[in-house]
């Protein structure tokens, strides 16, 4: 099955927020703005450096996906969902979450609750909601 793999929407500021987000995260960043796709010709003078597909790949084969709204379509923002990570280690999720926080708001602070030994949700300056997991730890759901 293949795994799902978060596509976010950006209005102009694509750039900005995958650099911010290679930053926080880590991973390998790769962009194509549209003046260098095949689209270009088709493409306004004012949308050409704006992104058309960005894709982050992330430790253990994670990815992160993203691109500026299509001049023809208008933004909408982010919303209606939260992109969820979960680490082996308390430390490293406290470093995402804490890097994740600068300039945006925490929502949930980063702290114990019973399915992990700490978590917090977190949206980004990007507008962008996060919940960050850190030592995962066994919960009984029902089927």
């Amino acid at each position: 099955m293949p795994q799902p793999i978060p596509y976010l929407a950006f209005n102009g500021n694509c750039a900005e927020a995958m650099r911010f987000y290679a930053k926080a995260l880590g991973g390998k960043l790769d962009m194509l703005t549209f003046g260098e796709s095949p689209m270009a010709d088709q493409t306004p003078e004012s949308a050409r450096n704006q992104i058309m597909h960005a894709r982050l790949t992330l430790e253990q084969n994670g990815s992160l996906y993203a691109g500026d709204a299509p001049p023809h379509m208008p933004y909408q923002g982010i919303h209606g969902v939260s992109i969820a990570l979960n680490y082996d280690a308390v430390a490293q999720a406290d470093q995402v979450f804490n890097a994740l926080a600068e300039g945006g708001k925490v929502t949930m602070p980063f702290g114990p609750t019973f399915w992990a030994k700490r978590f917090g949700m977190v949206t980004d300056k990007f507008g962008c909601p996060w919940i960050v997991n850190g030592e995962m730890m066994e919960v009984a759901m029902q089927h």
